[in-house]
């Protein structure tokens, strides 16, 4: 089954076609960073005009690189939520108007649900994680930790209560300076600051339970700076200290929820990491430091992978359509979307 798969949830026009029995088989991706940037954030308004100039030149680009006639689909995908209302409705609309013209079905996919199952886009699908297992999602809009007992059976063990650990690392950025999108910045700087020059606390970790805290490290890092020479080696030496303060909060967080994901059976012994923040080498160094010592396994996505894409849509999207779902001819997005709500794929073919 081939499955055209569209991501356009907030600033990242994304299109792939996963193949069913051959893998993955192309995939474009054009991000919005430089239209956004003057303005130091995503301009809602914006990122949905940007969708619809490019969202028709990727899906010809990628059906060309996947060797495919349009024709040949057996399946269109789409990020159906969460995301921008109007970013949404750009890919919603062309690929339900897709799959009305080629007589195929459609559906709309979780965008973190996406995310979720972007580290089982192996190649070889014996090297896939195998639920059950914990999953870690983090970015710049999510931070959760959920059991995963079969795919589309989600059980949410921890969530932030504020910021997200993405959207820490771009607010950290941006009070020091540091040019939009600031996450990404930040951790380069990381790269060249000083462990343990400065210290700064693991949130929520002196107490039980699963949930996040970031807010607060937020506030301790500007104090920190606002009381510093503001150096350029200060910046670098800040910077490392932040990270390794959420780098360390998701390490103790994780091995906990690992411990406790089983509930009265066994704890699991297999993570998977997805997500924007998902591509910070301290923290993939860290987890896979963690899940060694344990005698277990951790997963992460491909670099390409950790940020939106088309493939990790295609590939949700194409888990669905061979169990045999389908959404009907409406075009509908949902901007808030509990993952707990969606439907077990409980016909799912290997």
């Amino acid at each position: 089954m081939k499955v055209l798969g569209i991501e356009t949830s907030c600033d990242e026009t994304g299109v792939a076609v996963y193949d069913t029995d051959a893998g993955l088989r192309a995939h474009a991706l054009y991000s919005q960073i430089d239209l956004h940037a003057e303005y130091g954030g995503v301009v809602p308004e914006l990122a949905s005009r940007d969708h619809v100039r490019k969202l028709l030149p990727l899906i010809r680009q990628t059906l060309a690189e996947a060797g495919l006639e349009v024709g040949e689909l057996d399946g269109v995908a789409y990020t159906a939520g969460p995301g921008l209302v109007g970013a949404l409705l750009v890919g919603a609309g062309v690929a339900r108007a897709l799959a009305w013209a080629l007589e195929v079905p459609a559906i709309g996919v979780h965008h973190m649900e996406g995310h979720l199952l972007a580290p089982l886009l192996e190649d070889d699908p014996a090297g896939r994680p195998q639920p059950p297992f914990v999953a870690l999602l983090v970015s710049g809009g999510h931070t959760q930790l959920i059991h995963v007992e079969a795919i589309g059976r989600y059980r949410l063990l921890g969530e932030t209560l504020d910021d997200a650990a993405g959207e820490a690392f771009d607010k950290t950025a941006k009070l020091m300076g540091l040019p939009y999108p600031g996450g990404p910045q930040l951790a380069a700087l990381a790269e060249q600051g000083r462990a343990g020059v400065f210290r700064f606390a693991r949130p929520m970790t002196d107490r039980p339970g699963l949930d996040f805290s970031f807010s607060g490290l937020k506030t301790q890092v500007l104090l920190a700076w606002q009381g510093s020479d503001q150096s350029d080696e200060t910046r670098a030496d800040i910077a490392r200290g932040f990270e390794d303060a959420v780098v360390d909060t998701l390490a103790i967080k994780c091995a906990r929820a690992l411990d406790a994901a089983g509930g009265d059976t066994p704890a699991c012994d297999t993570l998977v990491v997805a997500g924007g923040v998902g591509a910070n080498k301290r923290l993939r160094a860290k987890l896979q430091a963690m899940a060694e010592q344990r005698g277990g396994r951790v997963g992460f996505p491909r670099p390409a992978f950790c940020t939106d894409n088309g493939a990790m849509i295609a590939f949700a999207g194409a888990l669905r359509l061979q169990a045999g779902q389908h959404d009907d001819a409406s075009v509908r997005v949902t901007p808030r979307w509990d993952m707990a709500s969606l439907e077990p794929v409980v016909s799912e073919k290997k």
